[in-house]
Formats: C-alpha cells, sequence, structure tokens
C-alpha cells in the first residue's frame, strides 16, 4: 500500500488528505490526517447520512489502520509534495486590510463617476442602517 496523492494543508484539526493505491491496484480515495488529542491519526472516508451525521465507508482491522497511520504519516512529514504538478495552485487570501481598501478605492471611483454626471454625492451615515 502506498500514498497515491497527498493534499497538505491548515483546516482546522485536518492537516491533509489523501489517497491510498493498494497493492492490488484499488485506488481509495477520501482519507484524511486529523490532529487529536494524542497527535495525527488517519480519519477513514466517509459519507454524510440522512441525519446529517458522518459516517465510516470504509472499515479496516486495527492493524491494517496502524500500517496505514505509519504510511501516511511518513509522507506527510517528508518535504516532497505527492500533488499533481498540472493542479492550478490558489493564490493566497487577501487580508482584511487589502480587502477594505479595495473596497474603499472602488467606491471612490463610484463617487468620482457620479460627481462627473453631476450628481451630488450624499455622505454615509451610521443613521442610515436600517438594523
Amino acid at each position: 500500500m502506498k500514498i497515491d496523492r497527498m493534499n497538505k494543508g491548515d483546516w482546522g484539526k485536518l492537516r491533509a488528505f489523501f489517497d491510498v493505491r493498494t497493492d492490488e491496484g484499488f485506488v481509495i480515495k477520501g482519507f484524511k490526517l486529523v490532529e487529536g488529542i494524542n497527535g495525527l491519526f488517519v480519519g477513514m472516508p466517509s459519507q454524510k447520512g440522512k441525519d446529517d451525521e458522518y459516517f465510516d465507508t470504509i472499515f479496516a482491522e486495527r492493524d491494517l489502520r496502524d500500517d496505514l497511520t505509519e504510511v501516511a504519516l511518513e509522507a506527510y512529514n517528508s518535504n516532497s509534495t505527492t500533488e499533481p504538478e498540472d493542479m492550478p495552485v490558489e493564490p493566497p487570501a487577501e487580508t482584511e486590510e487589502e480587502e477594505t481598501s479595495k473596497v474603499a478605492e472602488e467606491v471612490g471611483e463610484l463617487n468620482v463617476s457620479n460627481k462627473e454626471e453631476g450628481t451630488p454625492v450624499q455622505p454615509f451615515s451610521d443613521d442610515d442602517v436600517p438594523f
């Protein structure tokens, strides 16, 4: 068994998503590497039920689960990434200050365009908020 693809990140307690390729050639998708009280552990693929709770779709004996955890931790701790090279990389999220300055620039542009049309621009106050 080997890790086919691992997507590392920091999503709350989740540290990585990965797929496993068995010796027989099966690829099982949807494993998770989760930060728990006692360290990292492997979460099995799961599906949401009708009662909005998640249920494991893969069941493994303790020995197999321990082997899988060992292989996953080895792949996670290695410096090489196992993501395909052709996957697009998301740009970093903008900070709140950058978003605020962009909105301020856009509002400024709107005010300029209104002034050019001859429409007076009224200042905004907290009293204008309906709640």
